[in-house]
């Protein structure tokens, strides 16, 4: 397995089906390593633009594909009930044989909880929530009929039938370094760091480690994800033109051209991208892209994969 996985954010926001299956197929092909959708229920930064629900697409992409791994970056537990998503998941699982990755986090945008009904508590009670929901997916996934007592879920013998082919990893994101690194110690196969604290990867890295001696946990067991703004060309003039296009757009938010990927950025490589010549990355042994045309993909898969094999 290579150290460094790349995946590919799916158009999803102010876009056709008919654009989504198209570019997950591709990419199914390209030898990328996963495919995610974001998890809102309003378009970002707008709600009123145009979004579809992110675990109702990954299932239907998941039925595109073959080879990809699906997952979400990130779903927000007080979306759904845990034991109900533990049993989506699992689903999905099943069908796709075994490629689904439960992207988790606390949730932030306020105005989509309360525009569906639902309660957006403080943030303290929204990370509690987040520690109780990885505890539930795990049990509901590995024990016959589980049940759970916490102080927001209370699942009560609960049959979640078929099992998953696997049991689904669960990354976890959010920069927290006293509550949520804490919580990615105990649960987390994945730790998404977001673009935004970038800069602050190594330091984050070092809490995360602490955390993990602190709950007995070895940190080798969690692939770091760095999420950040990736710009390619197909020439080094084009490249800097983007790049310096994509630095008055995204300003703090900006990775490194493609060209320079090497050892000091193989910790990070999971990509979304919001046009036809950026991707964000995520994951530090994964990463993602997306674009609005299919040839930066291709470009990506020609010249950059093949260096992290």
């Amino acid at each position: 397995m290579p150290n460094v996985h790349f995946g590919v954010t799916l158009p999803q926001i102010k876009r056709p089906w008919a654009d989504t299956q198209a570019v997950a197929r591709e990419l199914d092909g390209l030898g990328f390593h996963s495919v995610w959708f974001n998890d809102h229920l309003y378009g970002v930064p707008m709600p009123q633009l145009p979004i579809l629900e992110a675990w109702t697409a990954l299932t239907a992409v998941g039925a595109l594909t073959s080879n990809v791994e699906l997952g979400t970056l990130v779903t927000p537990v007080g979306f759904r009930n845990p034991a109900l998503l533990a049993k989506m998941a699992a689903t999905l699982d099943v069908i796709t044989n075994g490629r689904v990755i439960v992207g988790l986090g606390s949730g932030w945008f306020q105005s989509e909880f309360t525009g569906y009904g639902m309660p957006f508590p403080a943030l303290k009670e929204r990370l509690e929530q987040l520690d109780e929901t990885a505890t539930i997916l795990k049990l509901l996934w590995t024990e016959a009929q589980p049940s759970f007592t916490g102080k927001h879920f209370q699942p009560d013998a609960t049959y979640c039938e078929p099992k998953p082919v696997r049991r689904p990893p669960l990354l976890i994101g959010g920069g927290g370094e006293k509550v949520l690194l804490r919580i990615a110690a105990r649960h987390a196969d994945i730790w998404n760091n977001l673009a935004v604290h970038q800069n602050d990867l190594g330091s984050k890295i070092e809490k995360l480690r602490a955390h993990c001696a602190a709950v007995g946990r070895d940190p080798a067991e969690i692939r770091v994800s760095q999420q950040c703004l990736v710009v390619i060309g197909e020439t080094e003039a084009d490249a800097r033109a983007k790049t310096d296009k994509a630095a008055a757009i995204y300003g703090g938010h900006m990775g490194v051209p493609a060209a320079l990927l090497d050892r000091r950025h193989r910790r990070a490589v999971h990509r979304q991208d919001r046009s036809p010549s950026r991707a964000r990355l995520h994951d530090v042994r994964d990463g993602v892209l997306r674009p609005r045309r299919p040839r930066p993909a291709r470009l990506f898969a020609e010249r950059v994969l093949p260096a992290f094999v």
